[in-house]
Formats: structure tokens, C-alpha cells, sequence
């Protein structure tokens, strides 16, 4: 049972919750609007246009330290970094 939390829990949220929770936002918001008379096709379209940005300037910002992928937070085997830290001096 844990194996399959596991699996849905990374295949929703992934990499960024933030953007897992916009997505939920904008669904609630779907369904809210859909139980009215006004159209709700927009809302889903609208949250894409703002959280895909979003969520690329924070990965090209570096706002995800715990990237693996990352220069600055490769390790070897062992754990010690293989990169320093860069330092605006050099």
C-alpha cells in the first residue's frame, strides 16, 4: 500500500508542489464555476499560462536546491560534494 502512495504522490506532485496545488486551485475553481450558468472551459487554460512559467523561472532561478541535476549539489557515492560552492570572487 505504501509502494502505491508512493507512486501517485510522485507521479502528482513530482518535482514542485506548488505547481501540484495550482492545478488542484484551478480544478475546485472549475468545478465551482461549472455549477453555475457561467462558461468554465477558460479556467484550466488561464492556470497552465501562469504555472508553467512560473514554475520554469523558479527551476532556472535555481529554487529547487535539492535538484540532483544540479552542479552545486552533485555528490559521489560517498556523499562528499564533487563541486565547490561557486563564489562571486573568482
Amino acid at each position: 500500500m505504501k509502494r502505491i502512495f508512493a507512486f501517485w504522490y510522485d507521479f502528482i506532485v513530482g518535482d514542485d508542489w506548488r505547481v501540484a496545488v495550482g492545478v488542484i486551485v484551478a480544478l475546485a475553481m472549475t468545478y465551482v464555476i461549472s455549477a453555475t450558468a457561467k462558461p468554465a472551459w477558460w479556467v484550466l487554460p488561464v492556470a497552465v499560462a501562469i504555472l508553467l512559467p512560473w514554475s520554469l523561472w523558479r527551476a532556472r532561478a535555481g529554487a529547487h536546491p535539492a535538484d540532483p541535476t544540479s552542479e552545486r549539489t552533485k555528490s559521489s557515492p560517498g556523499g562528499e560534494r564533487l563541486s565547490e560552492p561557486r563564489s562571486d570572487a573568482d
